[in-house]
Order: C-alpha cells, then sequence, then structure tokens
C-alpha cells in the first residue's frame, strides 16, 4: 500500500499586473523572465489563497474536510508572526480539531519540507497547503518579482503518485534573501558570483544525489525567470524540463509556492516523472522525485485575466492608502466573533426540530412558529442566489472597513438566499467579491473581513460561480 499524492488542488488570484507597468513607473523592469505578477485582492492573504487550493484538491480527490487527520500549512507570508495558522485554516476547512497539525514557514523550502513531513508521516488522509505572497520595497526587483499563489495535495494510501528517491543539502549562505523581524519586505545583500553561487550549489548538490533520468519536468525554485535556468546545467536537468513546469512568467515569484505549483502544473500537464527542487535561503535545497501511475485528479485555478494599472497596483498593496480611522468603528470582541466561527467559516445554519424553518445564525425565536427552541446544526453547502445587492463607496464604509474601501474601491454588499440540503432557503447579508446582480447565482468564498485589536477577522463572502 503505497502512501503518496492522490489529489492535486491551486489558485491564484484573478489581478494581474504587467512587467510594462513597472517599466513605466521606475523605467527599468529588472526581473528577467516575467511577462505577468498575481497580486492578491485587498482581502486577500495566504491563508486565504491557501484556503482556495485545500478545497481545490479535496473536491478533486472528492474527499470531505472531515476525512482529514493530517493537515499541514506552509507559507513565508503568514498574516501574524507568531500564531499556529492550521487552527484557523482547519476551522475555514472543517478539518476535526483531533487532526495533527503543522506549520512550516520561514523559508521558500517550506512546502517541500511539509509535503516530504506528510509523506514520511504516512497518514490515512493528510492535507497539504502551501500558500505564499512575498512582497518588497516599490522600486525593488524582488517588489517587481513578486507575485501570489497557492497549491494542495490530498496524501494518503493507494496512491497514482509516489515518491520514488529524495535528498537534501544545506550550506551557510547567509543575506541572500531574506526578511528582518518586523518587516514585511524581502531584502538581501545582492552580492552577483556569492548570490549565485548561494542559488546553485546547494540546489546542485541535492539535485545530483537523485535520479533524473527520463524526467518530463522539473519544478524548480523560481525567484525569477533567469536563476533556474542557469542552475539547470549545474543539476544535469535539460531546460526544456524546467519549462515544462514553470509558472514563474506568469504569476511571478510565489516563494514557498513556487515549486508546489510547479509540480501541480506538470502533473496537469500529464508529466509521469516530476522532479521537485526547492531552494530556500540560508541556503540549502531539497529534491525529490514523483512518479505517476495512473489518472491523478487535478484541479487548478492559476488563469487571472484583470488587470491593474500602476496605481491600483499600489492601493492594493496599500502603499497608498488611508488606515482605519479612530473611533466610530463597531466593536466585536474576539470572543464573541469567535462564538460565531461555524457560521463564519463553515455556513452552519439551524433548523427548528418542530416546523424545520431555517435560521441563519441559528439563535433567538424560530420565525417559522415563533419556538424558542435549541436549533439543530446544519451545515450549508455555500450556494445560494443574490436578492438584493447594494454598493459601499468612498466614504460610505464602517470604520472598520476603511481601509479594505480605500484599498480596492468600491464593495458589494448582498442579501443572499443560500441553498439548504431540504430545497429551502434562508437568506442573509454578505460582502461580495467582485461582480454580481439581482438573480445571480453564487458561492461563498473565505476572505479577510477587517482586523481589529491586532487580530484578523476572517469570514465567507460571496462570489459568482
Amino acid at each position: 500500500m503505497s502512501v503518496g499524492v492522490i489529489a492535486v488542488g491551486a489558485y491564484a488570484p484573478e489581478y494581474r499586473i504587467e512587467a510594462a507597468e513597472f517599466e513605466a513607473a521606475w523605467d527599468s523592469f529588472d526581473p528577467p523572465g516575467i511577462e505577468t505578477t498575481a497580486v492578491p485582492d485587498a482581502d486577500e492573504d495566504a491563508l486565504t489563497m491557501g484556503w482556495e487550493a485545500a478545497n481545490s484538491a479535496l473536491d478533486a480527490g472528492d474527499t470531505t474536510a472531515e476525512s482529514v487527520d493530517w493537515l499541514a500549512f506552509a507559507t513565508t507570508t503568514p498574516p501574524s508572526e507568531e500564531e499556529d495558522l492550521t487552527a484557523r485554516l482547519g476551522s475555514m476547512l472543517g478539518v476535526s480539531t483531533d487532526a495533527t497539525r503543522r506549520l512550516f514557514t520561514g523559508s521558500t523550502r517550506a512546502g517541500t519540507q511539509a509535503l516530504d513531513a506528510a509523506l514520511t508521516a504516512a497518514p490515512e488522509c493528510g492535507l497539504v497547503v502551501v500558500s505564499d505572497c512575498p512582497r518588497g520595497e516599490p522600486h525593488d526587483a524582488r517588489e517587481h518579482a513578486a507575485g501570489a499563489g497557492a497549491a494542495a495535495f490530498l496524501v494518503g494510501p493507494d496512491a497514482r503518485v509516489t515518491l520514488v528517491e529524495s535528498a537534501t543539502h544545506t550550506e551557510a549562505y547567509p543575506g541572500t534573501r531574506f526578511r528582518e523581524r518586523g518587516s514585511d519586505t524581502l531584502d538581501g545583500i545582492d552580492a552577483g558570483t556569492y548570490d549565485r553561487n548561494a542559488f546553485t550549489r546547494p540546489l546542485a548538490a541535492a539535485v545530483g544525489a537523485v535520479a533524473t533520468d527520463g524526467l518530463d519536468a522539473a519544478a524548480v525554485q523560481m525567484p525569477d525567470g533567469k536563476q533556474p535556468y542557469r542552475a539547470a546545467s549545474a543539476m544535469g536537468v535539460e531546460t526544456a524540463t524546467v519549462r515544462a513546469a514553470e509558472t514563474v512568467s506568469t504569476l511571478g515569484d510565489t516563494g514557498a509556492a513556487s515549486v508546489p505549483l510547479g509540480v501541480a502544473t506538470a502533473f496537469d500537464n500529464g508529466g509521469e516523472r516530476v522532479l521537485a527542487a526547492s531552494w530556500g535561503s540560508g541556503a540549502g535545497a531539497d529534491a525529490m522525485v514523483f512518479e505517476r501511475d495512473g489518472e491523478l485528479p487535478v484541479s487548478l485555478a492559476l488563469g487571472g485575466d484583470t488587470s491593474l494599472d500602476y496605481a491600483a497596483y499600489l492601493r492594493l498593496r496599500g502603499e497608498i492608502t488611508a488606515d482605519e480611522p479612530d473611533g466610530g468603528g463597531a466593536y466585536v470582541s474576539v470572543p464573541t466573533w469567535r462564538r460565531s466561527l461555524p457560521q463564519r467559516h463553515r455556513l452552519v445554519a439551524g433548523r427548528c426540530p418542530d416546523c424545520g424553518t431555517y435560521a441563519f445564525p441559528p439563535e433567538g425565536a424560530c420565525r417559522g412558529c415563533d419556538s424558542l427552541v435549541a436549533f439543530e446544526d446544519v451545515p450549508l453547502a455555500g450556494t445560494g442566489t443574490v436578492e438584493a445587492k447594494t454598493e459601499i463607496g468612498s466614504g460610505g464604509a464602517p470604520p472598520e472597513f476603511e481601509r479594505l474601501q480605500s484599498e480596492s474601491g468600491a464593495f458589494g454588499v448582498a442579501i443572499v438566499a443560500f441553498d439548504t440540503p431540504d430545497d429551502e432557503t434562508v437568506s442573509s447579508p454578505t460582502m461580495v467579491v467582485g461582480d454580481a446582480t439581482v438573480g445571480d447565482e453564487v458561492e461563498t468564498v473565505q476572505r479577510v473581513i477587517y482586523t481589529q485589536e491586532g487580530v484578523t477577522r476572517y469570514g465567507f463572502k460571496v462570489a459568482t460561480r
């Protein structure tokens, strides 16, 4: 009974900015081989992108989150510097509170380290989620290359994809890529040959310890579109196999998600023998050789066709936007917010045991029979129809939403009639991602609602199906 990858999912944000926009703003665009980069929406971060990829993997594998007994999350851009984000991710997905949890961060090798840990643990049903959205200073090449994306791997027995060989190598190369404590932006000493050696030598040593014959694709760490090809000869890998798994040209530097996204792309393109070669500053590298035998369910959502000009890009990045004004916001304590997590994360509605009427949230008297009852918990599927819609424009947002409105512009608010298992509906107000009009069919997505007291509140919004 071989333990390996049984399904793959991936996600990238809808927004894109072209290299030409940076060139027009700064008279140059230094990162080679990049045409566009993926840009998170104002209410997206590594956690919400990871949720998207995880759901895609679960759907592709025809598996429920309740079946997951081993969950890992990997990122170099956690929304909080100190917090076990698997708790929030697990709550959003509906993973059991008893499932084993692992958090990997601090290096762009985090994604392959998480995947290796899952395969070593050999769970009955494991889920590895890798999501990243690095950034740099506005003038810096690291910012111009910075992208965003997430990949997720469902791991378990009787797998179509197995790990046949792996190796790792680490040497001390400080200063090649780092982020100081308290900083949101990447830095580096930019020492030319030193940087090239720090990237190439660990990769060559790790890959040199595994068999690379017969590769269909090589997913190599891609901080830009030049370094992995420069390292290919040292690794003994054909540049064509590197090209077969590249995502940097359209998504940009996706940090810890770079190699996992490359692996997902390679399998989606039919690859049967795939090398994963990740690199992390410090510097070290992991090499993993996967082989596929049979069909692998893959669900990728990596397309994005909403183009940004540079000014809109700066707004979404929060470079030229206003912070929340002092006072006047609707204060919701963290304990109060936590009590509503089943509704905000998993749309748990209540059904009246007397008359069957649904309530969302499940509190107060039943609106069908006016009885004070203990509602039965019923998770909704998260689909519904827009009943009413309006937009909140400049100056109209409550103070806690001021930063969101400042970064993304006017946003929609709707009344949605959510579908129930009994072919009934239950209505609730919610925020809208993108465009939606009355009568549109929508589905829920997890996004940032707002941040208060330094704690980011996550919950559902809706987007058109």
